[in-house]
C-alpha cells in the first residue's frame, strides 16, 4: 500500500463537511463516495495525474486530509477549494425573512469545487429526465464494472470512475445492462470529444447537454454560485414552497430567485438542505428499467 500524502488545514470560518461535500455522492452505495463511521468523507477520483483516493476528517477546528495513489498530491493540493476556500457566502444579501433564516441555518455550508468537470458531467447526463434511483443504479453498475480499485485503505467496493476517454469504449450491451437507453449513452459518448476540463463554460455546445445538465455540472465542478437548475422535477417546487408557501414552475422559480442574481445556486442549495418540502400528494415518477427490453 502506498504511503498517504497528508495535509492539515484550519478553515477560518465554520465548516459543515457533509453539507459542503455531500452533493458529490450519487445515491446510496456510490462506489466513488463513502462516509466513514467516524464522520469522515471518502472520495475516489480520476485526477489529471491518475487515480486517487481522498479522505477528509474535521474535528471542529482542523481539517485533516489524507490521499493515496498517483493522484494523491493533486487531491491534497486542492483540498481547501473542495471545502469552499474560494467561496464567498457574504456575497449573498438576504432580502426576506425566509432567506435570512436559511442563511443562519447554513452556517458552515460552503460551495466548493472539485475541478473535475467530467466527474460531474457523466452522472448529470445519467440523471437527465429520470428519477435518481434509476440514474444511480446505472452509475453504480458502470463504475463498478469499468472503474478501477480505489488506492489506499478502502473497502473493495470503492472504485475510481473511468477517465473521460474510457467511457467511449464501454460496449453498447453494457450500457443496456446498466439500464441506460441509447439517448443518454450517445450523449456521454459524444461528450468525450470535448476537453471539458478546459472548457466548462461551453458544455451546452455538446449535443444533449442543456441548461439543467450544465447547472448540475458547474455547481459541483467549479462551484458556480449562480447557475439555476431549470428543468428539474423537484427544485422549482421546493423553491416555491419554501419562499412563498406554494410550489411553482421554472418561470416562477426564476422570478423568485431574480433578487438573488449572482447567488441563485447558493439559495437553491440552502433550500435543498434546509427548506420546506411540499407534502407528497400526486404519483411519484416511476423507475424505468430498460435492461429487459
Amino acid at each position: 500500500m502506498s504511503t498517504a500524502v497528508v495535509r492539515e488545514w484550519t478553515p477560518p470560518w465554520p465548516l459543515d463537511i457533509r453539507a459542503t461535500v455531500g452533493l458529490h455522492r450519487r445515491g446510496t452505495g456510490d462506489p466513488a463516495f463513502a462516509y466513514g463511521r467516524d464522520g469522515s468523507v471518502w472520495r475516489a477520483v480520476s485526477t489529471p495525474d491518475g487515480p486517487g483516493t481522498l479522505t477528509i476528517a474535521y474535528d471542529g477546528t482542523t481539517v485533516t486530509g489524507r490521499a493515496w495513489g498517483p493522484g494523491a498530491a493533486w487531491l491534497i493540493d486542492r483540498l481547501p477549494d473542495l471545502l469552499g476556500a474560494r467561496d464567498d457566502p457574504q456575497a449573498l444579501t438576504p432580502r426576506d425573512p425566509v432567506v435570512e433564516r436559511l442563511v443562519r441555518q447554513s452556517d458552515g455550508l460552503r460551495l466548493g469545487r472539485t475541478d473535475r468537470v467530467w466527474e460531474a458531467l457523466v452522472p448529470a447526463i445519467l440523471e437527465q429526465k429520470v428519477v435518481g434511483t434509476e440514474a444511480w443504479r446505472a452509475w453504480r453498475y458502470l463504475v463498478r464494472r469499468y472503474g478501477q480499485q480505489a488506492p489506499g485503505p478502502v473497502p473493495d467496493t470503492m472504485r475510481v470512475p473511468p477517465a473521460q476517454g474510457e467511457w467511449s469504449r464501454i460496449p453498447t450491451w453494457e450500457w443496456h445492462r446498466s439500464g441506460i437507453e441509447p439517448v443518454r449513452m450517445r450523449t456521454i459518448r459524444g461528450a468525450t470529444v470535448m476537453d471539458v476540463e478546459k472548457h466548462p463554460e461551453h458544455l451546452r455546445l455538446l449535443r444533449g447537454v442543456g441548461r439543467w445538465t450544465e447547472a448540475e455540472t458547474r455547481s459541483r465542478a467549479v462551484g458556480d454560485p449562480d447557475v439555476v437548475n431549470v428543468g428539474d422535477y423537484h427544485i422549482p417546487k421546493i423553491v416555491g414552497y419554501t419562499l412563498i408557501g406554494e410550489p411553482v414552475d421554472d418561470d416562477g422559480m426564476l422570478e423568485l430567485l431574480e433578487p438573488y442574481a449572482g447567488q441563485r445556486q447558493r439559495v437553491i442549495r440552502m433550500i435543498e438542505l434546509y427548506g420546506s418540502w411540499p407534502q407528497r400528494r400526486g404519483p411519484r415518477m416511476s423507475v424505468r428499467d430498460y435492461r429487459s427490453i
